[in-house]
Formats: C-alpha cells, sequence, structure tokens
C-alpha cells in the first residue's frame, strides 16, 4: 500500500530540520520502506516541510514508521497527514 506523508514544520524550526536532517536521512534509507523523499519548499527554496511516499502493509504500519521519524521525534512537525496514494506515472 502507498502511502504520502505530508508534514508541514512549525514556524521557526530551521535549525531543528538542519540539527535532525542525518538521522532522518538515514531513517529513510535503513527502514527499507520509503519509495520517494523530498523537502517542501517555500518560494524562496527554504524547506518548510516533508513529502515521502511509503511503500507499507496498511495504514497502521504507516503511522508507527511517521511516529519513529527522527524528524517527528524532534518535534519539527506541526502538522502530518498519511494519505493513500495511487501511483499512476
Amino acid at each position: 500500500m502507498l502511502i504520502a506523508l505530508i508534514a508541514r514544520d512549525k514556524p521557526g524550526t530551521l535549525q531543528t530540520r538542519l540539527d535532525t536532517r542525518d538521522a532522518h536521512v538515514a531513517y529513510l534509507k535503513e527502514s527499507g520502506v520509503v519509495s520517494q523523499a523530498g523537502p517542501l519548499l517555500d518560494e524562496a527554496g527554504g524547506m518548510i516541510g516533508s513529502l515521502v511516499i511509503l511503500d507499507v502493509a496498511d495504514m497502521d504500519a504507516a503511522r508507527k514508521w511517521a511516529d519513529a521519524d527522527p524528524y517527528a521525534q524532534a518535534g519539527l512537525f506541526e502538522a502530518v497527514e498519511l494519505i493513500p496514494w495511487k501511483k499512476v506515472i
């Protein structure tokens, strides 16, 4: 099951994102369930959130993955959405 994780950073937390980035990227690579991932950007190119496409068994697995993400553990996100997604192209 593909799940789109869309997360928005809390205002003023860029340093938290930068400080936690290495652990987050390692988690993306080591978890074995990430199909695609990258930061959401504002119009000036600054990082303001994350988009991660997860390939997991079910929504519960996606929630567990999201909760264990180092960014979530660091309190970076203001809001996180987990939405079933269908790849067309």
